[in-house]
C-alpha cells in the first residue's frame, strides 16, 4: 500500500491587493463594529450596513462575520443584546457596555499609533522613489 502524500499548502500571494484588503479588512472588522456601536444600539444587520457606510465601502462585513463578532463581544461583557421588535419583526438590538466603550478608545489608541507608522512608512518610501528616480536621471543624462 502506498502512503498518500500530503496535499500542498495553498500558496499566499504576498503580490495581490487582495490578499493585503482581506487582511486589513479583517481586522478593522471588529474595531469598526465598536466604532457604530459607540453611535447607539442597533441590531445586526444594521451594524453591518453602518459599518459599511462609514468606511466607505472598505469594510462591508457579512452575516457570517458579523453575528460570530456580535456573539464574542457579548460573551466578553462588551455588549449587551436585548430582544425587541423592530418595523414588526423580532431582532437582537446590540449596546454597547461600559467596558465596550473602554475597548473602542484603547482599540482607537492602537488603530492610530499604527496608522501613523503606516504614514510614516509611505513617506519614508516615497522619498526613497524620489530619490532613486533622480538618480537614474542623472545618471542617464551625464
Amino acid at each position: 500500500m502506498v502512503a498518500a502524500r500530503p496535499l500542498p499548502s495553498p500558496r499566499v500571494d504576498y503580490a495581490a491587493r487582495d490578499y493585503w484588503a482581506g487582511t486589513i479588512k479583517m481586522g478593522l472588522s471588529k474595531f469598526f463594529i465598536l466604532r457604530v456601536l459607540h453611535d447607539g444600539p442597533m441590531h445586526g444587520y444594521d451594524v453591518a450596513r453602518a459599518v459599511e457606510r462609514t468606511t466607505g465601502g472598505c469594510c462591508s462585513p457579512t452575516e457570517g462575520t458579523i453575528y460570530p463578532v456580535l456573539r464574542e463581544f457579548e460573551a466578553g461583557g462588551f455588549v449587551t443584546a436585548a430582544e425587541e421588535v423592530v418595523q414588526g419583526r423580532q431582532r437582537r438590538v446590540y449596546a454597547l457596555t461600559d467596558a465596550g466603550r473602554a475597548a473602542f478608545r484603547v482599540a482607537l489608541e492602537a488603530w492610530m499609533e499604527a496608522t501613523a507608522a503606516l504614514q510614516d512608512t509611505g513617506r519614508a518610501f516615497a522619498a526613497a522613489d524620489r530619490a532613486r528616480a533622480r538618480a537614474a536621471r542623472e545618471e542617464c543624462c551625464e
